[in-house]
């Protein structure tokens, strides 16, 4: 199964992703894991990935398609996608590598996801990621995701860290840009038929099992 998950930044998806590539036995690829992975490295690439994403910049479309590319030739199973295809570019450019089955489209507004995204904490060593507010009202309810010890991962141990870009007006400026670059791409694979949006309402575990009868679906 290879499978697309689409929404404004903090909407869930390396969450979601992260418990379905568990369930499903297949890898989550995350752009933006990539991106952290290269700049710890303190390459070249890492620093200039770097600059951009602190000023909330996406990466260009070259070199994420070569990233991405090279990761695919792994995943002889599927995969699930966490922030790429970004760019009706890239959408192009992974048509070619690989057919997609099933497109989540992750729904949430834009005021919760500044709350919720302001309260990710993210695993140094792992990546595993946790949320210390819980969102409460209309309807939805988001507990917060808490370490059984404070400050630090449940899954290794690591130190818990809230990233440098998770500040509101580098959220803000993510979410204008992906309404400007990415929506495009919800047209393109509507038009396929495989796009199946999902309304953010709940706990992980809640969520996770309303997306795979989505997936089951389609």
């Amino acid at each position: 199964m290879k499978i697309i998950f689409f929404g404004p930044p903090g909407s869930g998806k390396g969450t979601y992703a992260t418990i379905l590539s568990d369930k499903m036995k297949i890898p989550h690829i995350s752009t933006g894991d990539m991106f952290r992975d290269a700049m710890a490295k303190g390459t070249p690439l890492g620093k200039r990935i770097k600059d951009g994403m602190d000023k909330g910049i996406l990466v260009d479309d070259a070199t994420t398609n070569e990233l991405v590319k090279e990761r695919l030739k792994t995943c002889k199973k599927g995969y699930i996608l966490d922030g790429y295809p970004r760019t009706m570019t890239q959408g192009k450019f992974l048509e070619k590598l690989s057919k997609t089955d099933v497109v989540i489209n992750l729904l949430l507004d834009e005021d919760i996801i500044i709350e919720k995204t302001l309260g990710r904490r993210i695993c140094k060593k792992c990546r595993e990621i946790y949320n210390v507010t819980h969102i409460k009202r209309d309807g939805l309810d988001m507990p917060a995701l808490l370490p059984k010890k404070s400050g630090v991962c449940d899954k290794c141990g690591g130190q818990l860290t809230q990233r440098a870009d998770d500040n509101e007006k580098t959220i803000k400026g993510r979410i204008k840009i992906y309404h400007k670059e990415s929506e495009p791409l919800l047209k393109y694979y509507g038009g396929k038929g495989i796009v199946k949006d999902v309304e953010v309402v709940g706990a992980p575990d809640v969520m996770v099992k309303i997306i795979l009868g989505k997936i089951k679906s389609k």
